[in-house]
């Protein structure tokens, strides 16, 4: 534990930005693919992008890649962990 912490204080913290950024591509993927759904059955429910504009085409297309954007950094971001020796 402590040796962790001395590796951390020392600048050792690289590898942990990829524990970072795929937390982030799985919460992105799954709070846009839950908009996306609930786009789906409801078309006037916009929920984070309410602010875009555009009608249901363009909101619809935008939580679609915006999902594919979080799979990709997700599955990018292992990858990189994994190659470091932080994943099996």
């Amino acid at each position: 534990m402590l040796n962790g912490a001395a590796e951390f204080v020392k600048g050792g913290s690289e590898p942990m930005k990829y524990d970072v950024l795929q937390i982030i591509g799985a919460a992105m993927t799954v709070v846009f693919a839950q908009g996306a759904v609930r786009l789906l059955f409801d078309h006037g429910d916009t929920g984070l992008l309410g602010w875009l504009g555009g009608g249901f085409g363009v909101t619809l297309a935008a939580q679609v890649l915006l999902v594919a954007v979080g799979v990709l950094l997700a599955g990018w971001s292992h990858t990189r962990a994994k190659a470091l020796g932080r994943r099996n």
